[in-house]
């Protein structure tokens, strides 16, 4: 599952949208983020993860029975986990673009 050799695979569009709330999630790493997606399936997995938790968030939010407030804690806690987890990508892949 490495990079093809043929160059940046162009992202998909819940891959971007989950870059996009990661960069407003996490600005100090905004520049790093930009720099290594289109490079990276393994960032570019995370964002799509984030994108799908989040939107699954978003809508337990808004919903009224107690087995989606039951389910809000879980999916916070995994957003925050893939969070951590692109922090950490960005950590081993060198500066973190806090400046």
């Amino acid at each position: 599952m490495g990079r093809d050799s043929s160059g940046p695979r162009p992202p998909a569009a819940a891959e971007k949208r989950g870059l996009s709330r990661l960069m407003l999630k996490l600005p100090a790493l905004r520049t790093r983020l930009q720099a290594l997606a289109g490079d990276s399936e393994s960032l570019g997995n995370l964002c799509e993860a984030y994108e799908e938790a989040s939107v699954a968030l978003e809508r337990l939010r808004n919903g009224e029975s107690e087995a989606d407030q039951m389910m809000v804690r879980e999916y916070e806690t995994v957003c925050l986990e893939i969070e951590a987890d692109v922090i950490r990508y960005c950590m081993r892949r060198g500066a973190t673009g806090l400046e």
